[in-house]
């Protein structure tokens, strides 16, 4: 592992971004299995459905039928924190909840990382929205909901038309990220290398360090993965991203194993 990400996240310096990738550890459902329900509710043979545009097209057609994303919502929530899931298994939250990360961002809507952090005794304030923002606690760790929260509808990021208003990063959860990344570094897990949602927000936090008169101190940011790639590995040298390759095969291990060397660096 790098000496530079032990030593930030020894300093308290490393914000954490949260990816799919993480929930998928504990078994919530996949981008098509989301997709297979949408189209089984609009009466459309899913493998069909599937080919005729990306997941937030799909959203955006399900909430023009249906008038919104109200039951859609209902049924994410339900499948996506079943009661026999028990949190206190994922080595991986558990690592995460045992990191000296003082901020978390994730682009999941789910609450598991809040329910890892109940169940380990972190303490935290869950930020989503801008009334969020006001009370948060001096020194405490911070959940912030980069995609929204199955607690608030209208937070969720999830058709076309939300992405879109999310990505134009003028929101007050915008405007506390560059905030954050002036002086801490990056760690992302959970994503892949081909996510456009993600390579959007690298570009984002590039151009971000790059109108800014301090960009010559720019702290370095990481990305883990257990899946070399050159291209994307030069792209992100560019971008000021470097990654991080494990040699393990199995995801799940490989980002149990990176999770808990950096946690056993702070003992």
């Amino acid at each position: 592992m790098k000496n530079e990400l032990l030593d930030v996240h020894r300093a308290g310096k490393l914000m954490l971004f949260v990816g799919a990738g993480v929930s998928l550890n504990v078994g919530l459902p996949s981008w098509s299995a989301l997709i297979g329900h949408i189209a089984e509710e609009l009466g459309y043979d899913p493998t069909i459905f599937a080919t005729y545009g990306n997941y937030l097209a799909l959203a955006e057609f399900y909430k023009k039928k249906k008038g919104s994303l109200g039951a859609l919502r209902s049924w994410m929530d339900r499948e996506w924190h079943k009661p026999e899931t028990d949190i206190g298994k994922s080595d991986i939250h558990r690592l995460i909840t045992e990191g000296n990360f003082p901020m978390i961002y994730t682009t999941n809507y789910d609450r598991w990382l809040e329910y890892a952090h109940d169940k380990f005794n972190v303490k935290y304030d869950k930020v989503a929205s801008m009334a969020d923002l006001v009370s948060v606690t001096n020194g405490r760790r911070q959940i912030i909901k980069f995609h929204g929260d199955f607690d608030a509808d209208d937070s969720i990021v999830l058709d076309e038309t939300s992405y879109f208003e999310r990505m134009d990063f003028n929101t007050p959860l915008d405007i506390k990220l560059r905030s954050d990344v002036l002086g801490n570094s990056v760690l992302f897990i959970g994503y892949s290398l081909n996510d456009p949602n993600i390579r959007l927000l690298f570009y984002r936090l590039t151009k971000m360090w790059g109108d800014c008169a301090l960009a010559s101190a720019r702290p370095k940011s990481y990305i883990f993965t257990n899946r070399p790639n050159p291209v994307a590995q030069e792209v992100l040298r560019h971008w000021g991203i470097e990654m991080i390759v494990s040699e393990e095969d199995d995801p799940k291990k490989a980002l149990t194993n990176f999770l808990q060397e950096l946690v056993t660096d702070l003992k």
